[in-house]
Formats: structure tokens, C-alpha cells, sequence
């Protein structure tokens, strides 16, 4: 029990660390302007779907639970698997929210190929072992593990929900595996799991960066099936679509989904259409946004757009062909300038920022215990009776 004591307390410890990193995890380095604060770890998924938190809470409560050490009910259950015992779900359950080394995974590895070989073939009921074993890789870095026993076929069926793949996909992200996470994508879609909103945000997002024909015609394609459905993208899966194709030249492209964006408010949607209106040449009209953007007459409670200062290059290299224009450009930058509208992030962190979590945690009033008149216990009165 004593060592259960210890495996608790170093889950605590992880999990105290991991809510520190979680709150300013890929937090930039403070620029002068307050606002332009913004997440450069490139984590696409939000604490809501990742729920890192919660797992480790729930791994406390598991070290806690269990009889004698971690090792020894390693131990026990690798032994069932060995003697080609039946391993039962709690089994499964239980190690996965003991393990703590990768040397423990291995174990673990081996106990869910056998797990699935038995209960393949049956329902396992509303409880998913593929949230929960991939949550374990997030936590302890192991990508590379969970991409490939997602893409093992023998396993086929274990990872039978969108969750697995997203968090996968959003691991490989973080470390710049695109590739790799583009192949999880595709073994998604062929075997059959329903794709789900941040799937679709996901799949724009790795496109994107690895900026090839074959990614924009993939992403073209999710476009069309979705227009076909009738169903809308989110938004932000929209605005990589369009980073995707200015990057590869198609302007009309570009141009045709931006407008398929029912709400194009905020600092995002901004920067794109100005961009988006440098590169198809509609130079007058990109002059009277930047202008607007730039108003004086505003309420001082309105918040004034930010742009980004790469974007606003590439407007300046476009109008270096139009010295009118270019005369006007340097005055309404020296205004943005003046005003802390330019942002010092660029147009690629904007995109590829982390989103806010849309929990949020609220203290309930102590419950009142005494009487406000007699300042005698509640439940006296009860008790009396």
C-alpha cells in the first residue's frame, strides 16, 4: 500500500505540472502590445478534447485503489497473458491508468492485442479503450506508438472512435510529423470512423503546412463532400483551406472558399481577406480596409483590428508597381504603427494557435450550515423530530 502511496503521489506531481503547462503551455514571449499574447506550440486541440487533466486526476484515484504496487499488478496481469488467462476490462483499465514509463507501455501494448483478439468480436458497451490509451501516449509523449498500433489492422476495431485519431493527429502536429499525421487521417477515413469537426480542422491544418498539390486537392475534396452534404466546415478549417490555396497559386480558389465563411469577424478572418485581396489584385479595394482599419472617429471601447506584419509585406510588395498607392500604404502603416495595430505574431501563429477551452470552473458558495436566526445547526430541528 505504501508504494501505491508513492505511484499516487507521483501522478499528483505530473498532474500539478501538467496544469501549469496547460495553462501556459505554448504561451510566446510577451510582446509590448498586451493583445498580442497568442500560443506558438501549435496545439490545434483545446484542454475540452485532450482532457489531459482529468486523466490524470482519474490515475490518481486508480494508484490509490489498487492492492499492493504498481510493478506487482504489472506484473500479475502480464502473467494472465502469459498463462492465456482471460483479461477482463477493469484489467485493461486499471493498467492503463497505472502506467508511468515506456517500459510499462510495452506491457501494456501487449496486453491490448490480447484484449482485442478476445473481445473483437463483441460489443465492448459504451466504454472506448482508444481515448484512454492515446490520452496515456499524449501524456507521455509517445506519439509515434499510438500512430502505429491505430494503423496496426490486427488492432483494427480498437480505435473505433474520431477522439483517437484526433489526438493523434494533434501529437504528430506538435512535433512537426505531418506526414505522419496525414497517413492517420487517411487510415481514418478507411476504416470507416465518422469524421467529427475538429477532424476537419485537423486535416486543413496539415494540408496546409505540407503545402503540396496532393494536400490541395485533398482538401478540395473535403470541401465538395461537405457542400454535397450540405453540412459547413468550422471556420477555421475554412481559413486553412485558403491559406493552402494562396500558398499554391489559386487565387479563384482561394477567393471561392473565404466566401463560403458565414462569420468573418475577428482578428483571423482580417488578416486573411487582406491577404486574400493582395494577392488577386484588388489593390484599390485593399486600400480602403486598410484605411477603415485605421479610423479615428471609433468609440475608444471598440477594439481596432490588429494586423500581421507579414501580411502587411506582402501588401507592400505588391504595391511597389503602384507608386500612388504605395504613398498611401506607408502613411496608413505609420497610423497602424502609431496605434499598436500591428500585430508581432504572424498570419501562420494566428492560424495555428491553440483554442481557448470553453469550460470554465466556478466556486460554489459554502453551503450554510447554521441557522440565521437561532444560529443553531440546520438539521437540529430534523433530528429533534
Amino acid at each position: 500500500k505504501r508504494m501505491a502511496l508513492v505511484v499516487a503521489r507521483n501522478c499528483s506531481r505530473s498532474l500539478t505540472e501538467s496544469m501549469n503547462y496547460s495553462r501556459y503551455r505554448g504561451l510566446a514571449k510577451r510582446p509590448s502590445c498586451p493583445t498580442c499574447i497568442i500560443h506558438s506550440k501549435r496545439y490545434l486541440l483545446s484542454e475540452d478534447i485532450i482532457r489531459l487533466r482529468e486523466f490524470q486526476q482519474r490515475k490518481a484515484a486508480v494508484a490509490y485503489q489498487i492492492y499492493g504496487t504498481k510493478d506487482q499488478y504489472l506484473k500479475t496481469v502480464n502473467e494472465k497473458v502469459s498463462r492465456n488467462e482471460l483479461i477482463l476490462k477493469e484489467d485493461l483499465k486499471n493498467l492503463l491508468h497505472l502506467c508511468q514509463t515506456p517500459d510499462d507501455m510495452e506491457i501494456a501494448k501487449r496486453v491490448i492485442y490480447r484484449y482485442h483478439t478476445e473481445n473483437k468480436n463483441v460489443a465492448y458497451g459504451e466504454f472506448k479503450f482508444g481515448p484512454l490509451f492515446v490520452r496515456l501516449c499524449y501524456e507521455l509523449g509517445l506519439e509515434e506508438l499510438a500512430a502505429a498500433l491505430i494503423k496496426d489492422q490486427p488492432l483494427r476495431g480498437f480505435f473505433s472512435d474520431s477522439t483517437s485519431f484526433n489526438i493523434t493527429m494533434d501529437m504528430l502536429f506538435v512535433k512537426g510529423q505531418y506526414n505522419s499525421a496525414l497517413e492517420i487521417f487517411l487510415e481514418m477515413k478507411n476504416q470507416g470512423v465518422k469524421l467529427s469537426k475538429d477532424t476537419y480542422i485537423l486535416v486543413t491544418a496539415v494540408c496546409y503546412k505540407l503545402n503540396t498539390p496532393e494536400c490541395q486537392r485533398i482538401c478540395s475534396a473535403l470541401l465538395d463532400e461537405m457542400q454535397t452534404k450540405g453540412d459547413a466546415l468550422p471556420r477555421r478549417a475554412y481559413l486553412f483551406a485558403v491559406a493552402l490555396a494562396l500558398k499554391q497559386g489559386e487565387i479563384t480558389k482561394a477567393l471561392s472558399v473565404y466566401s463560403r465563411i458565414i462569420n468573418t469577424d475577428g482578428k483571423i478572418c482580417h488578416n486573411v481577406y487582406i491577404l486574400l485581396m493582395a494577392m488577386s489584385e484588388k489593390l484599390e479595394d485593399l486600400m480602403e480596409v486598410l484605411e477603415t482599419s485605421v479610423e479615428t472617429n471609433t468609440s475608444q471601447f471598440v477594439k481596432k483590428p490588429e494586423i500581421c506584419k507579414d501580411v502587411l509585406s506582402v501588401v507592400e510588395k505588391k504595391l511597389e508597381a503602384r507608386p500612388l498607392l504605395q504613398k498611401k500604404f506607408e502613411a496608413v502603416y505609420n497610423n497602424l504603427n502609431a496605434a499598436g495595430q500591428i500585430a508581432a505574431v504572424t498570419l501562420d501563429d494566428l492560424l495555428c494557435r491553440t483554442p481557448y477551452s470553453k469550460k470554465h470552473s466556478y466556486l460554489l458558495p459554502p453551503q450554510r450550515k447554521l441557522s440565521r436566526r437561532t444560529y443553531k445547526p440546520l438539521h437540529s430541528t430534523l433530528m429533534t423530530e
